[in-house]
């Protein structure tokens, strides 16, 4: 690595929200997610040779945690039933009318995402959230990226009839029929 970039541990350390974001959006576990970010740091830091600075080190992260969760599952099936604490609720917003209504609403897309098959919330998280172009997604997830688009666009309807968003009569029609 040269002097001018970033070492990965620096990196690391700005990454860190990105990271655990992604994390809860995997395992829905605020304390899960933190061992996950924990052990997905450690694997960077032992591996930091094998990083190739000209590429996308979001990427590289995300696959490494990724592949701890797949781990971790592999695990929990033979240690049995585990039962997983859902602290998404606990948000602490100021008080007043229009931080009890955000956070109903926060509640309630999160409730939604958290229905959606794992395969959609977390092409839905890459692509929507972490902003990962289709490529970098799926080389994260070790898709084709063209199962990416289809997860995608499979998330986002199942995600707006799992909130009850219409668009209603109001959006016009182009030429061809379809909705501008």
């Amino acid at each position: 690595m040269t002097s001018a970039s970033p070492s990965v541990p620096e990196r690391l350390v700005a990454f860190l929200p990105n990271l655990r974001r992604f994390a809860i959006s995997l395992c829905r576990s605020r304390e899960l997610a933190d061992d996950l970010v924990q052990a997905a740091c450690e694997r960077a830091i032992l591996a930091a040779d094998s990083f190739a600075p000209d590429s996308r080190f979001d990427a590289w992260m995300f696959r490494i945690l990724r592949n701890l969760w797949i781990d971790h599952l592999r695990r929990q099936k033979t240690a049995g039933p585990h039962q997983e604490l859902d602290e998404a609720r606990d948000l602490v917003v100021p008080s007043g009318e229009s931080a009890a209504h955000a956070r109903m609403d926060l509640a309630f897309v999160l409730d939604a995402l958290q229905k959606l098959p794992e395969e959609q919330r977390e092409v839905l998280v890459l692509v929507c959230v972490e902003e990962l172009s289709y490529k970098d997604a799926a080389e994260v997830l070790s898709i084709p990226i063209g199962t990416v688009m289809s997860r995608l666009a499979r998330a986002r309807k199942n995600l707006i009839e799992l909130t009850g968003i219409s668009f209603g009569e109001k959006r016009s029609l182009d030429k061809k029929g379809g909705v501008l």
